[in-house]
Protein backbone atom coordinates (compact mmCIF):
# COMPACT_ATOMS: atom_id res chain seq x y z
CA UNK A 1 0.00 0.00 0.00
CA UNK A 2 1.40 3.43 -0.89
CA UNK A 3 1.69 5.88 1.96
CA UNK A 4 2.34 9.60 1.94
CA UNK A 5 5.64 11.26 2.83
CA UNK A 6 4.37 12.25 6.28
CA UNK A 7 3.78 8.63 7.24
CA UNK A 8 7.16 7.38 6.12
CA UNK A 9 9.09 10.65 6.74
CA UNK A 10 11.26 10.12 3.68
CA UNK A 11 13.72 12.91 2.86
CA UNK A 12 13.42 13.99 -0.76
CA UNK A 13 16.88 15.55 -0.92
CA UNK A 14 19.65 13.25 0.27
CA UNK A 15 23.10 14.64 1.05
CA UNK A 16 24.99 11.45 1.94
CA UNK A 17 23.01 8.27 1.35
CA UNK A 18 24.04 6.58 -1.91
CA UNK A 19 26.18 9.61 -2.79
CA UNK A 20 29.40 8.49 -4.57
CA UNK A 21 31.10 11.70 -3.41
CA UNK A 22 30.41 11.37 0.33
CA UNK A 23 30.87 8.95 3.19
CA UNK A 24 30.41 9.08 6.97
CA UNK A 25 33.35 10.03 9.18
CA UNK A 26 34.02 6.87 11.16
CA UNK A 27 35.91 3.59 11.50
CA UNK A 28 36.65 1.68 8.29
CA UNK A 29 38.32 -1.68 7.72
CA UNK A 30 41.85 -1.74 6.32
CA UNK A 31 43.28 -5.29 6.22
CA UNK A 32 42.97 -8.43 8.37
CA UNK A 33 45.35 -8.35 11.34
CA UNK A 34 47.04 -11.59 10.28
CA UNK A 35 48.21 -9.94 7.05
CA UNK A 36 50.51 -7.50 8.84
CA UNK A 37 53.48 -9.05 10.62
CA UNK A 38 55.76 -7.37 13.15
CA UNK A 39 58.34 -5.13 11.38
CA UNK A 40 56.30 -5.23 8.16
CA UNK A 41 55.13 -2.11 6.26
CA UNK A 42 52.50 -2.17 3.50
CA UNK A 43 50.80 0.19 1.09
CA UNK A 44 46.99 0.35 1.36
CA UNK A 45 44.27 2.46 -0.23
CA UNK A 46 41.21 3.31 1.88
CA UNK A 47 38.34 5.34 0.41
CA UNK A 48 40.60 6.51 -2.40
CA UNK A 49 43.39 7.75 -0.13
CA UNK A 50 46.86 6.23 -0.27
CA UNK A 51 48.16 5.18 3.14
CA UNK A 52 50.90 3.04 4.62
CA UNK A 53 50.46 0.69 7.55
CA UNK A 54 53.17 -0.92 9.65
CA UNK A 55 53.48 -3.00 12.80
CA UNK A 56 56.27 -2.10 15.19
CA UNK A 57 58.10 -4.04 17.86
CA UNK A 58 55.26 -3.37 20.31
CA UNK A 59 52.92 -5.21 17.85
CA UNK A 60 50.72 -2.14 17.44
CA UNK A 61 49.51 -1.24 13.95
CA UNK A 62 50.21 2.35 12.83
CA UNK A 63 48.83 4.17 9.78
CA UNK A 64 50.47 7.15 8.01
CA UNK A 65 49.70 9.07 4.87
CA UNK A 66 51.66 7.33 2.14
CA UNK A 67 54.20 10.01 1.23
CA UNK A 68 57.13 11.36 3.22
CA UNK A 69 56.58 15.06 4.10
CA UNK A 70 60.20 15.83 3.12
CA UNK A 71 60.22 15.10 -0.62
CA UNK A 72 57.28 12.78 -1.24
CA UNK A 73 58.95 9.37 -1.31
CA UNK A 74 56.50 6.52 -0.72
CA UNK A 75 56.90 5.35 2.87
CA UNK A 76 55.94 1.75 2.00
CA UNK A 77 59.46 1.50 0.55
CA UNK A 78 60.83 2.22 4.01
CA UNK A 79 61.84 0.07 6.95
CA UNK A 80 60.41 -0.46 10.43
CA UNK A 81 62.96 0.13 13.21
CA UNK A 82 61.62 -0.67 16.67
CA UNK A 83 58.31 1.20 16.76
CA UNK A 84 59.39 3.77 14.17
CA UNK A 85 59.37 4.01 10.38
CA UNK A 86 62.39 5.14 8.36
CA UNK A 87 61.94 6.50 4.84
CA UNK A 88 63.95 4.64 2.21
CA UNK A 89 64.96 7.74 0.22
CA UNK A 90 66.78 10.05 2.66
CA UNK A 91 66.40 7.86 5.78
CA UNK A 92 64.34 10.36 7.75
CA UNK A 93 62.70 8.50 10.63
CA UNK A 94 59.25 9.04 12.17
CA UNK A 95 57.84 7.76 15.45
CA UNK A 96 54.43 6.14 15.79
CA UNK A 97 52.79 9.55 16.23
CA UNK A 98 54.38 10.81 13.01
CA UNK A 99 56.98 13.11 14.57
CA UNK A 100 60.36 13.23 12.86
CA UNK A 101 62.95 11.83 15.30
CA UNK A 102 66.02 11.46 13.08
CA UNK A 103 67.54 13.14 10.02
CA UNK A 104 70.89 11.43 9.33
CA UNK A 105 72.58 14.52 7.84
CA UNK A 106 71.59 16.80 10.75
CA UNK A 107 72.57 16.86 14.39
CA UNK A 108 68.93 17.19 15.42
CA UNK A 109 65.66 16.29 13.65
CA UNK A 110 63.64 19.18 12.27
CA UNK A 111 60.17 20.26 13.34
CA UNK A 112 58.17 18.18 10.86
CA UNK A 113 55.42 15.60 11.15
CA UNK A 114 54.01 12.87 8.93
CA UNK A 115 50.20 12.66 8.96
CA UNK A 116 48.98 9.77 11.13
CA UNK A 117 45.48 8.33 11.53
CA UNK A 118 43.82 6.74 14.59
CA UNK A 119 44.26 2.98 14.23
CA UNK A 120 42.87 0.03 16.21
CA UNK A 121 42.25 -3.72 15.93
CA UNK A 122 39.15 -5.74 16.71
CA UNK A 123 37.59 -9.00 15.46
CA UNK A 124 40.79 -9.90 13.59
CA UNK A 125 40.66 -6.69 11.51
CA UNK A 126 42.70 -3.47 11.48
CA UNK A 127 40.56 -0.30 11.39
CA UNK A 128 41.26 3.35 10.65
CA UNK A 129 39.29 6.41 11.81
CA UNK A 130 38.83 8.90 8.98
CA UNK A 131 38.92 12.01 11.16
CA UNK A 132 41.29 13.63 13.63
CA UNK A 133 40.02 12.06 16.87
CA UNK A 134 37.55 9.14 17.20
CA UNK A 135 34.14 10.29 18.36
CA UNK A 136 32.64 6.80 18.69
CA UNK A 137 33.97 3.29 19.44
CA UNK A 138 34.86 0.61 16.96
CA UNK A 139 31.83 -1.27 15.59
CA UNK A 140 30.86 -4.01 18.02
CA UNK A 141 28.15 -6.61 18.63
CA UNK A 142 26.51 -5.88 21.99
CA UNK A 143 26.56 -9.50 23.19
CA UNK A 144 30.27 -9.78 22.38
CA UNK A 145 31.36 -6.29 23.46
CA UNK A 146 33.45 -7.44 26.43
CA UNK A 147 34.24 -10.91 25.10
CA UNK A 148 37.32 -12.17 23.31
CA UNK A 149 36.27 -13.59 19.96
CA UNK A 150 37.36 -16.11 17.38
CA UNK A 151 36.79 -14.99 13.82
CA UNK A 152 37.04 -16.18 10.25
CA UNK A 153 36.72 -14.29 6.98
CA UNK A 154 34.64 -14.74 3.88
CA UNK A 155 35.94 -13.77 0.47
CA UNK A 156 36.43 -10.06 -0.17
CA UNK A 157 33.83 -8.81 -2.67
CA UNK A 158 33.11 -5.87 -4.98
CA UNK A 159 29.64 -4.56 -5.83
CA UNK A 160 28.53 -2.13 -8.54
CA UNK A 161 26.48 -0.13 -6.05
CA UNK A 162 27.14 2.12 -3.08
CA UNK A 163 27.84 0.53 0.35
CA UNK A 164 24.64 2.10 1.72
CA UNK A 165 22.55 0.22 -0.84
CA UNK A 166 24.13 -3.09 0.16
CA UNK A 167 23.45 -2.31 3.82
CA UNK A 168 19.70 -1.74 3.46
CA UNK A 169 19.26 -5.20 1.98
CA UNK A 170 19.28 -6.76 5.46
CA UNK A 171 16.24 -4.71 6.54
CA UNK A 172 14.37 -4.84 3.23
CA UNK A 173 11.32 -6.74 4.44
CA UNK A 174 9.82 -7.13 0.97
CA UNK A 175 12.84 -8.98 -0.42
CA UNK A 176 12.67 -11.53 2.40
CA UNK A 177 9.30 -12.50 0.96
CA UNK A 178 10.02 -12.22 -2.77
CA UNK A 179 13.64 -13.42 -3.03
CA UNK A 180 13.95 -15.71 0.00
CA UNK A 181 10.35 -17.00 -0.03
CA UNK A 182 9.76 -16.18 3.64
CA UNK A 183 6.04 -15.51 3.50
CA UNK A 184 5.63 -14.43 7.12
CA UNK A 185 5.40 -10.73 7.92
CA UNK A 186 8.67 -9.21 9.19
CA UNK A 187 8.49 -6.11 11.38
CA UNK A 188 11.55 -4.42 12.85
CA UNK A 189 11.87 -2.45 16.08
CA UNK A 190 14.32 0.45 15.77
CA UNK A 191 16.66 1.78 18.45
CA UNK A 192 19.32 4.45 17.95
CA UNK A 193 22.34 3.61 20.14
CA UNK A 194 24.28 6.78 19.42
CA UNK A 195 24.85 9.29 16.63
CA UNK A 196 26.57 6.65 14.48
CA UNK A 197 24.83 3.39 15.44
CA UNK A 198 21.26 2.16 14.94
CA UNK A 199 19.73 -1.26 15.64
CA UNK A 200 16.82 -3.04 13.96
CA UNK A 201 15.50 -6.19 15.62
CA UNK A 202 12.79 -8.77 15.06
CA UNK A 203 11.69 -11.72 17.18
CA UNK A 204 10.34 -14.67 15.19
CA UNK A 205 7.44 -16.41 16.91
CA UNK A 206 6.02 -19.90 16.44
CA UNK A 207 4.75 -20.63 12.97
CA UNK A 208 7.18 -18.40 11.10
CA UNK A 209 8.84 -20.21 8.25
CA UNK A 210 12.45 -19.04 8.04
CA UNK A 211 14.86 -21.73 6.90
CA UNK A 212 16.69 -22.14 10.23
CA UNK A 213 13.51 -21.82 12.28
CA UNK A 214 11.86 -24.65 10.38
CA UNK A 215 14.89 -26.83 11.13
CA UNK A 216 14.87 -26.25 14.87
CA UNK A 217 11.12 -25.95 15.60
CA UNK A 218 10.71 -29.69 16.35
CA UNK A 219 13.25 -29.26 19.17
CA UNK A 220 12.96 -25.60 20.19
CA UNK A 221 9.75 -23.64 20.74
CA UNK A 222 11.02 -20.28 22.06
CA UNK A 223 11.24 -17.11 19.93
CA UNK A 224 14.24 -16.67 17.65
CA UNK A 225 15.97 -13.29 17.38
CA UNK A 226 17.15 -11.47 14.27
CA UNK A 227 18.99 -8.22 14.99
CA UNK A 228 21.12 -5.92 12.88
CA UNK A 229 23.20 -3.00 14.15
CA UNK A 230 24.53 -0.48 11.62
CA UNK A 231 27.67 1.55 12.31
CA UNK A 232 28.55 4.59 10.17
CA UNK A 233 26.16 3.37 7.48
CA UNK A 234 28.67 0.88 6.08
CA UNK A 235 29.22 -1.82 8.72
CA UNK A 236 26.38 -4.13 9.66
CA UNK A 237 26.50 -6.52 12.64
CA UNK A 238 23.96 -9.35 12.33
CA UNK A 239 22.85 -11.51 15.27
CA UNK A 240 20.57 -14.41 14.40
CA UNK A 241 19.40 -17.60 16.07
CA UNK A 242 17.86 -19.19 19.17
CA UNK A 243 19.08 -18.57 22.72
CA UNK A 244 21.38 -21.58 22.77
CA UNK A 245 23.16 -20.74 19.48
CA UNK A 246 23.51 -17.21 18.18
CA UNK A 247 25.23 -16.65 14.85
CA UNK A 248 27.25 -13.44 14.54
CA UNK A 249 28.05 -11.98 11.13
CA UNK A 250 29.69 -8.67 10.24
CA UNK A 251 29.46 -7.10 6.81
CA UNK A 252 31.88 -4.20 6.59
CA UNK A 253 32.15 -2.13 3.42
CA UNK A 254 33.95 0.95 2.15
CA UNK A 255 33.32 3.22 -0.80
CA UNK A 256 35.59 2.88 -3.84
CA UNK A 257 35.72 4.75 -7.15
CA UNK A 258 32.54 5.39 -9.17
CA UNK A 259 30.24 4.82 -6.23
CA UNK A 260 31.01 1.12 -5.93
CA UNK A 261 31.67 -0.85 -2.75
CA UNK A 262 34.45 -3.12 -1.50
CA UNK A 263 33.37 -5.41 1.30
CA UNK A 264 34.43 -8.10 3.71
CA UNK A 265 32.33 -10.59 5.67
CA UNK A 266 33.56 -11.59 9.13
CA UNK A 267 32.10 -14.53 11.06
CA UNK A 268 32.37 -14.36 14.85
CA UNK A 269 31.88 -16.43 17.98
CA UNK A 270 32.88 -16.16 21.62
CA UNK A 271 36.43 -17.41 22.17
CA UNK A 272 36.78 -20.81 23.83
CA UNK A 273 40.18 -22.10 24.96
CA UNK A 274 39.68 -25.81 25.62
CA UNK A 275 40.35 -28.36 22.87
CA UNK A 276 36.65 -29.17 22.56
CA UNK A 277 35.83 -25.46 22.72
CA UNK A 278 38.17 -24.73 19.82
CA UNK A 279 36.65 -27.58 17.81
CA UNK A 280 33.16 -26.28 18.59
CA UNK A 281 34.14 -22.78 17.47
CA UNK A 282 35.52 -24.05 14.18
CA UNK A 283 32.21 -25.81 13.55
CA UNK A 284 30.14 -22.74 14.50
CA UNK A 285 32.21 -20.45 12.26
CA UNK A 286 31.89 -22.91 9.39
CA UNK A 287 28.13 -23.18 9.89
CA UNK A 288 27.84 -19.38 10.10
CA UNK A 289 29.57 -19.06 6.74
CA UNK A 290 27.27 -21.69 5.19
CA UNK A 291 24.14 -19.93 6.46
CA UNK A 292 25.45 -16.55 5.29
CA UNK A 293 26.08 -17.89 1.81
CA UNK A 294 22.60 -19.42 1.73
CA UNK A 295 20.94 -16.09 2.51
CA UNK A 296 23.00 -13.82 0.25
CA UNK A 297 23.58 -16.01 -2.81
CA UNK A 298 20.44 -14.72 -4.53
CA UNK A 299 21.09 -11.11 -3.49
CA UNK A 300 24.60 -10.76 -4.92
CA UNK A 301 23.44 -10.44 -8.53
CA UNK A 302 21.12 -7.59 -7.54
CA UNK A 303 24.10 -5.57 -6.27
CA UNK A 304 25.75 -5.80 -9.69
CA UNK A 305 22.86 -4.27 -11.63
CA UNK A 306 20.74 -2.14 -9.27
CA UNK A 307 20.33 1.62 -9.86
CA UNK A 308 18.90 2.50 -6.45
CA UNK A 309 16.20 5.17 -6.46
CA UNK A 310 13.42 4.94 -3.90
CA UNK A 311 10.83 6.95 -5.84
CA UNK A 312 7.70 5.37 -4.40
CA UNK A 313 8.22 4.41 -0.74
CA UNK A 314 5.54 2.26 0.86
CA UNK A 315 4.94 1.15 4.43
CA UNK A 316 7.14 -2.00 4.25
CA UNK A 317 10.05 0.34 3.38
CA UNK A 318 9.76 2.02 6.78
CA UNK A 319 12.97 0.50 8.21
CA UNK A 320 14.96 1.51 5.14
CA UNK A 321 13.70 5.08 5.47
CA UNK A 322 14.58 5.12 9.17
CA UNK A 323 18.09 3.99 8.28
CA UNK A 324 18.40 6.72 5.63
CA UNK A 325 17.19 9.39 8.07
CA UNK A 326 19.71 8.19 10.67
CA UNK A 327 22.53 8.27 8.11
CA UNK A 328 21.67 11.76 6.88
CA UNK A 329 22.15 13.19 10.40
CA UNK A 330 25.73 11.94 10.67
CA UNK A 331 28.86 13.92 9.83
CA UNK A 332 29.99 13.19 6.29
CA UNK A 333 33.25 13.75 4.43
CA UNK A 334 33.81 14.53 0.78
CA UNK A 335 35.49 11.73 -1.18
CA UNK A 336 37.70 14.13 -3.15
CA UNK A 337 38.83 16.10 -0.09
CA UNK A 338 39.69 12.94 1.84
CA UNK A 339 41.39 11.21 -1.10
CA UNK A 340 43.49 14.27 -1.98
CA UNK A 341 44.41 15.07 1.61
CA UNK A 342 42.65 18.43 1.84
CA UNK A 343 40.95 17.84 5.18
CA UNK A 344 41.05 20.66 7.68
CA UNK A 345 44.22 19.77 9.58
CA UNK A 346 47.76 20.90 10.29
CA UNK A 347 49.81 21.46 7.14
CA UNK A 348 52.77 19.22 6.37
CA UNK A 349 55.79 20.63 8.18
CA UNK A 350 53.80 21.98 11.12
CA UNK A 351 53.64 20.18 14.47
CA UNK A 352 50.09 19.60 15.69
CA UNK A 353 49.21 21.74 18.67
CA UNK A 354 49.47 20.33 22.20
CA UNK A 355 45.70 20.01 22.73
CA UNK A 356 45.25 17.71 19.74
CA UNK A 357 48.21 15.61 20.79
CA UNK A 358 46.74 15.25 24.28
CA UNK A 359 43.39 14.16 22.77
CA UNK A 360 45.13 11.46 20.74
CA UNK A 361 47.04 10.23 23.82
CA UNK A 362 43.84 10.24 25.88
CA UNK A 363 42.07 8.17 23.20
CA UNK A 364 44.93 5.64 23.08
CA UNK A 365 44.89 5.35 26.89
CA UNK A 366 41.15 4.67 26.82
CA UNK A 367 41.61 2.08 24.08
CA UNK A 368 44.25 0.23 26.10
CA UNK A 369 42.13 0.38 29.27
CA UNK A 370 39.17 -1.11 27.37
Amino acid sequence: MNVNAENVNYPRKLKTFNNPERFIEGWYWVIPSRKLRVYEVKSVTVLGRELVIYRGQDKRAVIFDAYCPHMGAHLAEGKVEGNELRCFFHHWKYDSEGFCVDVPCLDEPINIKAKTWPTAEKYGMIWVWTGETPQQPLPFISELEIEECDSSFGARFITNCHPNVVMVNAIDTQHFNTVHKQVSELIFDKQELNENAITFSNVAQDGEDYFLIKLIRPFYKNPVIYSLCYWYGTTGMVTFGPDFLHFYIMFTLRLIENGKAEGQAIFLTKKRTTIFGKMYNRFVLWLTEILTHYFIKNDSKIFQTIQFNLKTPIQPDQSIIQFINHLERQKSLKWESWAMGNLERARDGEVRDVEKRENREKWRDELVND
